[in-house]
């Protein structure tokens, strides 16, 4: 049965399509649970409301997540509640961006 962690571990090797930085190190991802049954929960932001990506990044998680035995489903929630901002960027995130 997957766990979190490498729920965790897949979300860090997709890049976001427009900055090529994890999701993950961008701090879009919010929330990631994963039941017993195989069946993955993942809350996500956008980095802007009008961002014409999140289709392609549904689908970036969708594809890489479901490569890991025992998923049975993986389920994207969008919100803007936090907003996002640069503070929920990892350390190498920011240094990759130059801040």
């Amino acid at each position: 049965m997957p766990t979190k962690k490498q729920i965790i571990d897949v979300l860090k090797t997709i890049p976001d399509p427009e900055l090529n930085i994890s999701l993950w190190d961008l701090g879009l991802i919010y929330d990631v649970k994963v039941t017993p049954k195989g069946a993955v929960s993942i809350i996500m932001t956008l980095t802007t409301i009008g961002c014409p990506l999140f289709s392609t990044m549904q689908g970036l998680i969708e594809e890489k997540i479901k490569e890991l035995p025992g998923i049975i489903s993986v389920d994207i929630e969008l919100t803007f509640e936090p907003p996002w901002t640069m503070d929920r960027m990892t350390k190498d995130a920011k240094a990759l961006l130059g801040f």
